[in-house]
């Protein structure tokens, strides 16, 4: 959420300190007033017409719920057929034969000319590459068509996969105060309301995972489904791929924090489905995640005495080996091994950045 702050590209309440060497005019009570006065009328005025249009908006639906879900399929079948590719990427490389003949590809656009000229996209790619995006695609079709439960799965996963992967907590204390929020958010939206579960039901998008209970009667068929947001899996999961980076700071050759939130993840995700079978009803999963993937490494941490250790680590204060790090926006490879490649290649040379003024954000 961005709060509302003085912005020091146009004037603020401290202007007339120095900036870039110069010192800014400083603003006029009047000016001020008009600033702030303009920011509260531009917020008024969404939210009151806003409102009065949501009244007629109510009465006639513009869009019908089919239109709604194409539009949504179209959208993941687009992420979709991206996040499977670059998932299967790695494994696909090592069925291809040593003869393949794989061929390297670059998509580069460039601004300005001579000494001021700049990439902006600089998009590295081969054969085999283009190979694992047409299997993607296909399985984009099929979804797109049939929306099968196991092309929804297969989305579902890479999304997932793909989310754990790039998605980086910097510290433990961020982790917890993080999931500590959506673990109200997600009771109020199960417990308090029906909203969680409409949309998890309603919107035919690969947002879950999804499992026949009648596979064994109906065969593929099956439409009797269980179903797990992935957002049980991708939020849990980031604190976990914390944790493994914490573990690989302290050089002790152990994965011990990894493995308790591994662990302590799969204790909380079997007793939300006990009690949903008991119950009979829909479960906020990280009711019982959050406290487990929480709990038991903080339990761990007290009993070796690094209590201290695990909330002073800095994920961003490091990079770990194996961990490529983009260092250049947005310059990115298409397969890992050549992303790995050219980040190396970029924390070894000097490059050339684009002057910049230090009070730009």
């Amino acid at each position: 959420m961005d709060s509302a702050v003085s912005d020091p590209h146009n004037g603020s309440a401290e202007a007339g300190g120095p900036t870039n060497g110069t010192t800014r005019p400083p603003s006029t009570p009047e000016g001020i007033a008009l600033a702030y006065g303009s920011l509260l009328l531009m917020a008024l005025l969404p939210i009151f017409f806003g409102a009065l249009r949501s009244v007629r908006c109510a009465r006639g639906k513009i869009f019908s719920q089919e239109y709604i879900n194409l539009l949504l399929s179209m959208y993941f079948f687009v992420l979709g057929i991206l996040a499977l590719s670059h998932t299967i990427s790695p494994f696909m490389n090592k069925f291809f034969p040593a003869n393949f003949p794989n061929r390297q590809y670059q998509l580069l656009f460039t601004q300005g000319s001579g000494e001021n000229k700049e990439e902006i996209i600089n998009y590295e790619f081969d054969t085999k590459d283009l190979v694992c995006l047409g299997l993607s695609s296909i399985v984009g079709v099929w979804y797109l068509l049939r929306k099968h439960w196991i092309a929804n799965n297969l989305f579902g996963l890479a999304f997932s996969l793909n989310g754990v992967e790039l998605l980086h907590l910097n510290n433990v204390s961020t982790g917890c105060i993080l999931l500590g929020g959506l673990f109200i958010y997600d009771i109020f939206w199960v417990f308090g309301t029906n909203v969680m579960v409409t949309v998890a039901k309603s919107f035919e998008a690969p947002i879950k995972l999804v499992f026949p209970q009648d596979l064994l009667e109906k065969g593929l068929e099956a439409d009797n489904f269980a179903m797990l947001g992935l957002g049980d899996i991708v939020i849990p999961g980031i604190f976990i791929a914390l944790l493994l980076r914490f573990d690989i700071s302290l050089k002790k050759n152990t994965h011990t924090y990894f493995y308790t939130s591994f662990a302590a993840y799969i204790f909380g995700l079997g007793l939300t489905i006990f009690i949903m079978h008991i119950f009979k009803h829909a479960q906020p999963a990280l009711l019982y995640l959050v406290p487990a993937c929480i709990g038991f490494p903080v339990l761990v941490a007290l009993a070796k005495g690094e209590v201290t250790e695990m909330f002073s680590y800095e994920s961003s204060a490091e990079i770990l080996p194996h961990t490529p790090r983009l260092t250049h926006f947005p310059t990115v490879s298409g397969s890992p091994a050549s992303l790995a490649d050219s980040m190396q290649q970029k924390l070894a040379g000097p490059r050339r950045r684009r002057p910049q003024n230090p009070s730009a954000m």
